[in-house]
């Protein structure tokens, strides 16, 4: 890795120590039926390649799910938009 992490450091570097972070030691949430959360689906091990957290599977925010297909139609609409705004 160009930073000279391993694929398992750079993921906690993005997620846990910031949370840790700005929670300031407090116990951080977990993924349980009925509580609300966000949630990113990989369809490819990132600690294998770190490259594979583009792999998106699917996305949980809240609710509902939404696939890969529904994913890339809104990645469409808001690549169009930003194409609009040039």
């Amino acid at each position: 890795m160009a930073a000279g992490f391993t694929p398992l450091e750079a993921l906690q570097t993005a997620t846990i120590n910031p949370a840790r972070f700005f929670r300031n030691g407090k116990p951080t949430r977990h993924v349980e039926k009925g509580k609300l959360a966000d949630l990113v689906l990989l369809s490819a091990n990132p600690l294998e390649d770190i490259a594979n957290t583009q792999k998106i599977g699917r996305c949980h925010r809240e609710r509902p799910y939404f696939y890969r297909a529904e994913l890339d139609k809104m990645l469409g609409r808001v690549e169009n938009a930003a194409r609009r705004q040039r």
